[in-house]
């Protein structure tokens, strides 16, 4: 088994939880932070957690079946289990291979992959990563323009779908990103980093990479005509100038045949509304608690939803999901499948490629044994009955 492979199996690495001390300790304070961190004050990041434990199961005992069925579908795609790779960004700051090494992790592992448009790879080199599901994340950073180049090299690297992400008029304010230096460390003047250093410096694996890496990356997807591709430093100002509204899927569509995927939703009326714009799947997200802080978590918002995109629509869901039961709740209450960001990222952090595959396989294990353990036969025959949820909820 190799180095990377040993540092994350048992007993040192059982739990997803687990990744997180290991990646706090390999990563300088401002990439750790810029990982682990929410908007204001993280009310939401922590309720996205936290509001799984409002969910109950009611297992059906004495029960006996001959074997227990993962497999699920995704806008007709098949999936080892029901779960996907969320977009992260800034992955590459994380580990060298970021992008590429979660979208090959996620295919051996027969699941898909969504890649961020803040990506330092190429889209060209993540697609070829994987024999599995390739969706990309539309920003509409760096103009229209930008925008229809990537869309061009989505279709022809035969990407699965585009999730446009509707949750991102300005970027959240995440004050630990402030207190840690993070624009200072993707800037391209030295002398700004002098302050955060120290921090830098006592992580002198991470640095090696970095350096070798040949520091902060470009963003390898945001080509902005005339220019080049964009610098990781941009983003913010880049979010503000570039808001999706619902008016920019009409062109979207008119560029791209393929599935629309709407990220983003936490009501029942943005649900209807994606659907009427031709969304293929809506997905129930708060961004991971890193941009409006205050709302809803996402498991809470999930039932609203389903019950709005009455069918009509594949319901997918992310945000605080940290272990196998959390996807099963979730599934319990109406989604198709689930997006786990940070319980990947936190792993890809800690060993690389090796890490996001051992955190695919702890994930498949929990959901395999909380389906069994609840007297299910498949992931396709959950329904509401197999869970308990406050009676707020219902309101």
């Amino acid at each position: 088994m190799p180095a990377t492979a040993r540092s994350v199996a048992p007993p040192r690495v059982v739990s997803i939880a687990d990744f997180r001390p290991l990646a706090r300790k390999r990563l300088p304070r401002a990439v750790f932070d810029y990982l682990d961190g929410g908007a204001e004050g993280e009310k939401t990041l922590r309720e996205n957690c936290r509001a799984f434990d409002d969910v109950t199961f009611r297992p059906r005992c004495a029960v006996a079946f001959a074997g227990c069925g993962l497999k699920t579908t995704v806008l007709g795609h098949e999936l080892s289990f029901p779960a996907m790779l969320a977009p992260v960004g800034y992955l590459r700051l994380m580990h060298p291979e970021g992008e590429v090494a979660a979208s090959r992790a996620a295919g051996k592992a027969g699941t898909g992959y969504i890649l961020s448009t803040l990506s330092g790879h190429p889209l060209e080199k993540v697609r070829g990563a994987s024999q599995g599901p390739v969706f990309y994340q539309l920003y509409l950073m760096g103009g229209r323009a930008a925008a229809e180049a990537i869309i061009e090299r989505a279709k022809a690297v035969n990407c699965t779908g585009l999730v446009v992400t509707i949750d991102t008029p300005v970027a959240g304010m995440r004050e630990r990103d402030f207190r840690n230096g993070v624009k200072e460390l993707m800037g391209s003047n030295p002398l700004d980093m002098i302050p955060f250093l120290p921090d830098v410096l006592s992580r002198p694996g991470w640095l090696l990479g970095f350096l070798r890496d040949g520091r902060v990356p470009k963003l390898a997807n945001v080509v902005v005509p005339g220019e080049g591709p964009m610098g990781m430093t941009d983003v913010a100002a880049a979010l503000a100038a570039s808001a999706v509204t619902w008016d920019d899927f009409r062109w979207i569509r008119e560029l791209w045949t393929g599935p629309i995927i709407v990220k983003g939703v936490l009501t029942g009326e943005d649900a209807r509304r994606a659907v009427d714009e031709g969304a293929a799947a809506v997905s129930v997200s708060n961004h991971g608690g890193r941009q409006l802080d205050d709302v809803r978590p996402s498991i809470r918002a999930l039932p609203e939803v389903v019950k709005a995109v009455n069918g009509q629509a594949e319901v997918w869901m992310d945000g605080g999901v940290r272990r196998g039961s959390d996807i099963v709740k979730a599934l319990c209450l109406g989604a198709r499948i689930v997006l786990c960001g940070r319980a990947y990222a936190y792993a890809l952090s800690a060993a690389g490629e090796a890490g996001v595959t051992r955190a695919l396989n702890i994930l498949r294990e929990d959901v395999e044994r909380t389906v069994r353990l609840l007297g299910c036969a498949s992931v396709g025959a959950l329904d509401r009955s197999y869970v308990e949820v406050p009676a707020s909820w219902a309101a």
